[in-house]
């Protein structure tokens, strides 16, 4: 027995990294996952990963995985693809809300279109899915919806600064805290429907495409990095460990992985040191 046998999870950001992670353990745990994401094949994007070598590898060891390609930065595409995995699938279960988008630029210079864009794709989207999928949910008074954050969301504090105080990431960092902030409050809402609301981030940065091309790390085999499965795990937990137990957590993966015995021992952020202030309540 799977511990999502049955149940109809749409994961956004399959195509590579920690989305994909998180969409082959759900099906590997009996889920039929709805990846979504906007490269369908690869090399349709600079960075390597495609929806479909996703699902291939899903179908390839007997998992149920089904491939919607769309750009989620736009509210009507989002309705596309929630209304085209219930016709596929049937009513949503779990969602996970993995999908971001990173520039790097100091605020200065930030162009307003990547500004809106980004937002739409790491704010708008989440509320959006989260939205639509309650639709399903709360009529059934059951699901789970994981938001996937970042250590980003973990603020530089007062200054005085150091002069080599790395720079561009102010506007992730919002957006990610602002998730953190509106899965506590969404949890809150929906807790007495018996709708699961939570939140993760890794407790070490994980080696992914996108967290190589943007030199968070060095390496897809950086020894520094986190594992993806781990933030697999954590989202696997967070999705079906009973609602008392996990309803508005914004945690990180080897924390919660260490506190519920998934794990023997950990490191990193809500470990070695504290989190952002949302984990910390």
């Amino acid at each position: 027995m799977g511990k999502l046998d049955g149940k109809v999870c749409l994961v956004t950001g399959a195509s590579r990294g920690i989305g994909k992670e998180i969409a082959a353990l759900f099906a590997a745990e009996g889920g039929r996952v709805a990846c979504v994401a906007r490269t369908m094949r690869e090399g349709d994007h600079p960075l390597e990963g495609s929806l479909e070598h996703t699902v291939a590898e899903i179908a390839a060891k007997g998992g149920d995985a089904w491939a919607v390609p769309a750009d989620i930065s736009e509210y009507e595409e989002c309705v596309r693809v929630v209304d085209a995995v219930r016709g596929h699938y049937g009513p949503i279960d779990v969602l996970v809300n993995n999908a971001a988008l990173t520039y790097f630029i100091p605020i200065a210079g930030y162009p307003i279109n990547k500004w809106h864009r980004s937002i739409a794709v790491n704010l708008h989207a989440p509320f959006y899915f989260s939205q639509l999928a309650l639709q399903d949910m709360l009529p059934r008074r059951s699901g789970s919806i994981v938001n996937i954050s970042s250590g980003a969301a973990i603020g530089p504090g007062r200054g005085p600064y150091p002069e080599d105080t790395p720079t561009g990431r102010t506007l992730y960092g919002a957006e990610k805290a602002a998730l953190e902030r509106f899965t506590q409050g969404l949890a809150s809402e929906v807790y007495k429907d018996g709708v699961s609301v939570t939140c993760v981030s890794p407790s070490q940065v994980v080696p992914t495409p996108g967290t190589v091309f943007h030199h968070l790390v060095d390496s897809m085999t950086d020894p520094r990095g986190e594992p993806p499965e781990l933030m697999a795990k954590a989202a696997l937990l967070l999705a079906t460990e009973p609602i008392d137990r996990v309803a508005g957590r914004v945690t990180y993966s080897q924390e919660i992985l260490l506190e519920f015995g998934w794990i023997a021992s950990g490191k990193g952020t809500g470990i070695e040191r504290k989190g952002s202030g949302y984990s910390q309540v």
